[in-house]
């Protein structure tokens, strides 16, 4: 009894302890740094570090740059969530209950995108909108609507809304399998009962679909805004840099150029302690307002 509780021990530590280690180097190790280096003016490549206390906080309240930042942030989680959930949602519905003889091959074309690095997507996406040779003014010149064509991503007032376009086209096939996959859960005598009872499809949708699919939902939205928050940072770095004069700037463009640009470690290790808080902050915030009563079937 005693060895098969060591055997049972030992084999629980095996299993724990390598995870547990990583999660202790690549996560905790990570934060905790970044909240040390906050307290001092370092440039990231000398030996020598002042400590300044809350300083690099206090420069951090009176920016003028960082809460544009948080803002373009803020827009690109609310652009992204509604776009992508809506037509996510569109196709989910559409592939499982309109019986398409090719759904899978479209599964494979909206997924398609989510394979492929974003560096990538930003690099095309910045053909696209480029202003010369750009599919998007070639096409408004070729419709005679040159009045229409401008430098999308050098334009103040269109650079950000600009960057929507790409983020939501690269995310709609991951979420619309994981919502098809709970769709497709849900048993068909659910749906023929709602007929008898008289509901049209959109009734369907919102009254049987919708709860039932709601987890997968939430969890899809609360994705969106973590990635976004937290990594909308890559495709502004390939496709704008943050520019022009800041018009695209989110949190972790801000930090990079800061902490790498600059070589101002201290302060970007400050508005990485921010970009946390802020997170953190927002997630609670959703976690409440989208929690529901779970559907048991």
């Amino acid at each position: 009894m005693v060895q098969s509780k060591k055997q049972r021990f030992g084999f629980l530590a095996f299993c724990i302890v390598p995870t547990l280690m990583l999660f202790l180097i690549f996560t905790v190790y990570p934060l905790v740094s970044g909240l040390y280096y906050s307290f001092f003016d370092w440039s990231g490549s000398s030996a020598n570090r002042e400590f300044i206390g809350f300083a690099n906080y206090s420069t951090l309240l009176s920016d003028n740059i960082f809460p544009r930042a948080v803002l373009h942030d803020y827009f690109l989680v609310v652009t992204k969530v509604f776009g992508i959930m809506i037509l996510a949602t569109f196709f989910a519905v559409a592939l499982t209950q309109l019986k398409i003889k090719e759904a899978p091959f479209y599964r494979v074309i909206f997924f398609f995108p989510n394979i492929m690095s974003v560096v990538v997507i930003g690099i095309l996406w910045t053909f696209i909108y480029n202003p010369n040779l750009g599919i998007i003014n070639s096409g408004l010149s070729f419709l005679g609507l040159e009045q229409l064509t401008r430098p999308w991503l050098g334009d103040p007032d269109t650079a950000l809304a600009s960057l929507v376009l790409p983020s939501v086209w690269a995310g709609i096939g991951l979420f619309m399998l994981m919502l098809m996959g709970g769709i497709l859960n849900i048993p068909k005598s659910f749906y023929e009962a709602a007929t008898v009872d008289g509901a049209g499809e959109w009734q369907q949708f919102w009254k049987v679909t919708v709860p039932l699919v709601w987890p997968q939902i939430k969890n899809s939205i609360l994705y969106i805004v973590i990635t976004t928050l937290n990594g909308s940072f890559i495709i502004v770095q390939v496709m704008t840099e943050g520019g022009p004069d800041n018009a695209t700037q989110v949190m972790g463009s801000y930090l990079y150029q800061q902490a790498f640009v600059r070589n101002n470690f201290g302060y970007g290790a400050t508005i990485g302690v921010a970009i946390l808080i802020i997170s953190l902050f927002t997630v609670i915030v959703l976690q409440k307002f989208l929690k529901r009563e779970k559907i048991q079937y």
